[in-house]
């Protein structure tokens, strides 16, 4: 079901990029599989189905804020199946990052490629408690005395 997003973009300044993202989410393709996990507050982990990938075959890269895997096998060693079950087909899955996110490392295992990311949030951003030292006050004695 597309939505239509055209209001929003007539009555908002500098939304403009998450619309679009609102957008193509509704086209992503479902191939090749994938979780994402949250382990805690800061650590992630993408975990994306490349059966028949070897580590050869895949790339994982990163910019501007996208994380992008892409695996492509080598045709040279195509050979002829009686039957093929397990797609090899060429693919790029990408995974918009959100602020100081930042990829730890990735490992292929038993088919399943695992990135693991983290969320590094600098000193400046993070929150921090204010004390409130207030001057103690004085009370001003009036030259009015009780009759």
């Amino acid at each position: 079901m597309r939505l239509d997003y055209s209001p929003f973009f007539r009555s908002t300044v500098g939304f403009d990029r998450l619309l679009d993202l609102l957008d193509s989410a509704d086209t992503v393709q479902g191939y090749p599989p994938y979780n994402i996990e949250r382990s805690d507050e800061n650590n992630y982990r993408v975990t994306v189905a490349v059966a028949g990938f070897g580590e050869k075959d895949i790339n994982i890269e990163v910019a501007d804020g996208v994380l992008t895997v892409t695996g492509k096998r080598d045709s040279a060693a195509a050979s002829t199946y009686l039957h093929q079950g397990i797609a090899g087909r060429a693919f790029e899955r990408k995974f918009q990052l959100a602020e100081h996110v930042e990829v730890k490392g990735a490992k292929l295992e038993n088919g399943l490629l695992h990135v693991d990311l983290e969320r590094v949030v600098p000193e400046a951003k993070k929150p921090r408690r204010i004390t409130i030292n207030a001057p103690e006050l004085k009370t001003i004695d009036g030259g009015a005395k009780a009759a």
